[in-house]
C-alpha cells in the first residue's frame, strides 16, 4: 500500500522550484490579470444595474484586499494565496453577474491554467478546493446563480459535482504539463550539474592559474593553481578585485583586454611584464583572455588562463644577450655592431667616427704567455675602452683581437678618441703584459652602408700597422688600393683554382747546380698564374693572398703533386725536385697525410727525392709543434730543406734543433761575396758548421761569375740564381736539363736577358 502510495505522489508534481527572479515575474503577471479581471467585472456590473450592483461590490469588497495582500504580504505562499482567492472570488462573481450562463463557468478553467503558472500546491490547489466548494455550496443553495438551468434546479448536487469534476479535469492537464516541465527541468539540471561538475574538475584541478573576472574588474571565481601562484587565501573576500591583487601591470593592463575583447569578440592573447608587489619581483606573464557574452551582445565575464613565461624570457632575453654580445669581452658582437651601426648611419643626419683598433704583436702574447693571459688582456682591454669611449658610443670585439668603436661626431671626433685610446694604453692592461694598438679612424655621413664603413677603418688600421704599430691613421681613399689588390688577387686565385690547373696555374722550374760537376743535381718548383689574358704573372700578385685566404693548402697541393709529376718525367736526369711549404700548409692536421697519400701513390719511388723547403720565418710564425710536424714528415723518407737561412735572429737554434737535411743560404749573403770578406767569413763558418752537422748547403741569389766562382772556391756544394737560369716552363727546363747533360758543366753559361733563359756560352 505505501508502495502505491509513493509511485502515485511520484507521478505528481513536487512543486516549487522557481528561482525568485523566475516567481516574481509570473506574481507580478497574475496581480495584473486579477486588477484587470476586477475592472472587467466592475464595468459588467455597473453596465447590467439592478441586483447586479450588489453582486458586483460583494465581489469587489471581497477581490479588493486579495490585491492588496498580494502586492503587500512578506513570503511567497501568502501573496500567491492571496491572488489565488482573489481568482476564485472573481471567477464566482463573474458567473453570479453572468445569471449562471453556461460559456462564464470557462473562467474557473482559465484561472486554473493561470495559477498553474505557481507551480505551487498551496495557491494551485486552494483555487480548486474553493472551486469545489463554490459549485457545492452555491449550487445547491442559489442553483439558479451558479448553473443557471432547469437540470440544476432538479438536481443540484449532481451539477455541483459535474461541474466541481470538470474543473478537476482541467486542472489534470496542468498538473500532467507541470510534471512534464519539471522532468524536463530535473533533466536539464543534472545535464547543468554534470557540465558544472565537469567544469569544476577542469577549472579547478587544472595545474594552469585560471580566473574569471567581471569586465569591471571583479573577481569572480578562481581556481587553486592561481591562488596558490599569487598567494592568495582559498576564501576571497566580497568584492575582491583586480586591483587587489598583488600584480600592478608594467603597462595597461586588463582595460586593454576588456576594450579588445569588445573590439573583436575574439580570444586575446597577451604578454607583458608585471611587478609582484609581495615579493618586489619582475614577472612576465602570457594572458589567455576568452570573453562570454550576452544575448544582447555585451561582455558579461572574462575567463583567463595566467601562464609565468618569466624563466622563458629570462632564457630568451639571455640568447638574445649571447647573440648580440662576445662572450669573452661582454662588448657587442660583429653582427649586433654592424646591425647598430646601420641604424646609427640611416637615423642621424650627423658624421659617424669608426675606430678599428688591432692589438700589436698580440700572437706573441699567446704564444709566450699563453692563451690564458691573451684572453686575460682581451678582457682589459675591453675594460679600458668602456671607460676611454663617449657615453652612447658602440663598443665591440670583432673577434680576436680586434675591436671596434662608433660613436657621432666628425673626423675629429674620432681622432680625438683614439688617440685617448692610445693614450690610456700607456699604462699596462696588465703588470707584466705591455700592450699597444694599430687604431684606423674613418668618417661616414648619411646612409652608407654599414660593411664599407667598417672595411674603411680596418683599411686604416693595417697602414697604421704596417707603419709599425703603437700609432693611428685615419682613411684615405689612398689606402684603399691595397686593399683592392689584395681582393682582386683573391678573386683572380679562386678563377684560377677553379679552373685547369695545370693551365692556370703552371709550375715552372728553377735549376739547382752541383758546383763540383756543373750538372743539374735538382730543381724548384715555383708556380706561377695565366690570367685569362694570357700574362704570366709571379707569385708576388697572389701567394700573400692565398696565405690570409687559406687557399694555399689547395695552391701548395697542386704545387707537390705537379713537381712530382715531373720529376717522374726526368727520373734518369733530375736527382730532386724541392717545394716551398707555407706556414698556412704546415699548420694544417692533414698536410702530413695528403704528402703521404701522394707518395703512397709512387710505388718504387725514392722519397728522398723530395725536398720540402720551410723558411724560417715561417717557423717563426708557426702556431703548431714545429719539430713534431718536421719529424713526420721525416718518417715518410722526405728531405728537409731549411730556406732563407740568415734573416732571422735564432737561426743557429734551428739549424741545431730542427731535422734539417739541407741548409739554403739566403740571397743576402750571396751578393757581392767576392768583394766583401765578412760576408765570405760567414758563408764560410755556416758551411763548416752545416758539414758539422750532416747538412748539405745550397747558396740562392747568386747573379754574378765572381760570386759564383767565390763560392766554389768556399767549397759551397750547390747553387741556384739568375747566373744560371730564371724560372722556366716545364718544356724549357726539360730542354736546359738535356743541355746541362750534353755539357756536363755549366762553365762559361751567361745569362741572356732578353729571352730570360741560359744558354751555353
Amino acid at each position: 500500500m505505501a508502495t502505491w502510495m509513493t509511485r502515485l505522489r511520484d507521478r505528481f508534481p513536487t512543486g516549487g522550484g522557481l528561482n525568485d527572479e523566475d516567481w516574481a515575474g509570473r506574481h507580478r503577471l497574475l496581480t495584473l490579470l486579477l486588477a484587470v479581471f476586477m475592472v472587467f467585472l466592475t464595468l459588467v456590473g455597473l453596465w447590467q444595474g439592478g441586483e447586479s450592483v450588489d453582486a458586483l461590490l460583494i465581489t469587489d469588497a471581497i477581490v479588493l484586499p486579495c490585491l492588496v495582500a498580494a502586492r503587500l504580504l512578506h513570503g511567497r505562499r501568502p501573496r500567491s494565496v492571496a491572488v489565488s482567492f482573489g481568482a476564485a472570488v472573481s471567477c464566482a462573481g463573474f458567473v453570479a453577474l453572468c445569471d449562471g450562463l453556461t460559456e462564464a463557468h470557462f473562467t474557473f478553467f482559465i484561472a486554473v491554467a493561470a495559477l498553474a503558472l505557481y507551480r505551487d500546491w498551496v495557491p494551485f490547489g486552494g483555487f480548486l478546493v474553493a472551486t469545489v466548494l463554490h459549485h457545492a455550496g452555491f449550487g445547491t443553495v442559489q442553483y439558479d446563480h451558479v448553473f443557471g438551468h432547469s437540470q440544476a434546479e432538479l438536481h443540484p448536487l449532481l451539477w455541483a459535482v459535474l461541474h466541481g469534476a470538470a474543473v478537476l479535469a482541467a486542472a489534470a492537464f496542468q498538473l500532467v504539463a507541470w510534471r512534464f516541465n519539471e522532468i524536463e527541468e530535473k533533466r536539464a539540471q543534472e545535464n547543468l550539474d554534470e557540465s558544472q561538475a565537469q567544469l569544476s574538475v577542469a577549472f579547478d584541478e587544472t595545474p594552469v592559474a585560471m580566473v574569471m573576472f567581471a569586465p569591471d574588474g571583479r573577481i569572480l571565481r578562481t581556481n587553486s593553481a592561481y591562488r596558490e601562484w599569487l598567494r592568495l587565501p582559498d576564501e576571497l573576500p566580497a568584492g575582491f578585485s583586480v586591483h587587489d591583487l598583488p600584480l600592478r601591470a608594467v603597462e595597461e593592463g586588463l582595460p586593454r583586454v576588456t576594450r579588445l575583447l569588445t573590439e573583436t569578440r575574439e580570444p586575446v592573447t597577451v604578454t607583458r611584464q608585471y611587478h609582484r608587489t609581495d615579493d618586489d619581483s619582475l614577472i612576465w606573464v602570457q594572458n589567455h583572455a576568452t570573453g562570454l557574452y550576452g544575448p544582447d551582445g555585451e561582455l558579461r565575464l572574462i575567463f583567463v588562463h595566467c601562464l609565468d613565461v618569466t624563466e622563458v624570457r629570462d632564457h630568451e632575453a639571455e640568447l638574445k644577450y649571447q647573440v648580440r654580445h662576445d662572450s669573452l669581452t661582454g662588448l657587442l658582437s660583429r653582427q649586433a655592431f654592424e646591425h647598430d651601426l646601420a641604424e646609427l648611419l640611416d637615423g642621424s643626419a650627423d658624421p659617424v667616427s669608426v675606430i678599428y683598433l688591432d692589438v700589436d704583436r698580440f700572437k706573441s702574447i699567446n704564444d709566450g704567455s699563453g692563451h690564458s693571459t691573451g684572453d686575460d688582456v682581451l678582457r682589459a682591454l675591453a675594460g679600458r675602452l668602456s671607460t676611454v669611449v663617449p657615453e652612447g658610443a658602440l663598443v665591440a670585439r670583432l673577434g680576436g683581437d680586434e675591436f671596434i668603436v662608433a660613436l657621432r661626431g666628425s673626423a675629429g671626433a674620432g681622432l680625438r678618441v683614439g688617440n685617448g685610446i692610445l693614450a690610456a694604453l700607456v699604462e699596462p692592461l696588465l703588470a707584466t703584459v705591455p700592450v699597444s694598438v694599430s687604431v684606423g679612424v674613418t668618417t661616414a655621413c648619411g646612409p652608407v652602408p654599414a660593411e664599407d664603413v667598417v672595411l674603411a677603418a680596418d683599411t686604416a688600421m693595417y697602414a697604421a700597422k704596417r707603419a709599425g704599430g703603437n700609432r693611428i691613421q685615419v682613411y684615405s681613399d689612398e689606402l684603399r688600393v691595397p686593399v683592392q689588390q689584395k681582393i682582386a688577387a683573391e678573386s683572380r686565385l679562386r678563377v684560377a683554382l677553379a679552373g685547369d690547373m695545370r693551365d692556370t696555374l703552371p709550375v715552372w722550374f728553377q735549376p739547382v747546380v752541383d758546383t763540383a760537376t756543373g750538372k743539374i743535381a735538382g730543381a724548384e718548383a715555383l708556380v706561377r698564374m695565366r690570367t685569362p689574358g694570357g700574362e704570366i704573372l709571379s707569385p708576388f700578385h697572389f701567394v700573400g693572398a692565398a696565405e690570409e685566404t687559406g687557399l694555399i693548402v689547395p695552391l701548395g697541393e697542386h704545387v707537390l703533386r705537379t713537381a712530382v709529376e715531373h720529376l717522374l718525367q726526368w727520373s734518369d736526369r733530375l736527382g730532386y725536385v724541392s717545394v716551398n711549404v707555407s706556414p698556412r700548409q704546415l699548420a694544417e692536421p692533414d698536410f702530413v697525410p695528403m704528402v703521404a697519400s701522394v707518395l703512397a701513390g709512387l710505388p718504387g719511388f725514392d722519397p728522398s727525392r723530395l725536398v720540402l723547403e720551410i723558411t724560417e720565418t715561417a717557423l717563426l710564425s708557426s702556431a703548431v709543434d714545429v719539430g713534431e710536424r718536421l719529424n713526420a714528415l721525416k718518417e715518410l723518407g722526405v728531405r728537409i730543406a731549411l730556406d732563407d737561412f740568415g734573416t732571422g735572429y735564432s737561426s743557429l737554434t734551428w739549424l741545431k734543433s730542427l731535422p734539417a737535411d739541407i741548409v739554403k743560404l739566403d740571397r743576402s749573403f750571396v751578393a757581392g761575396l767576392a768583394e766583401d770578406a765578412r760576408k765570405a767569413s760567414i758563408i764560410e763558418g755556416v758551411l763548416w758548421l752545416a758539414r758539422s752537422l750532416g747538412m748539405s748547403t745550397i747558396a740562392e741569389g747568386v747573379e754574378e761569375k765572381a760570386d759564383w766562382e767565390a763560392l766554389r772556391a768556399a767549397g759551397c756544394p750547390a747553387v741556384q740564381g739568375y747566373f744560371f737560369s730564371r724560372p722556366l716552363p716545364a718544356p724549357e727546363f726539360e730542354t736546359l736539363l738535356l743541355n746541362s747533360l750534353e755539357r756536363s758543366t755549366f762553365e762559361g753559361v751567361h745569362l741572356d736577358e732578353t729571352m730570360g733563359t741560359a744558354v751555353a756560352g
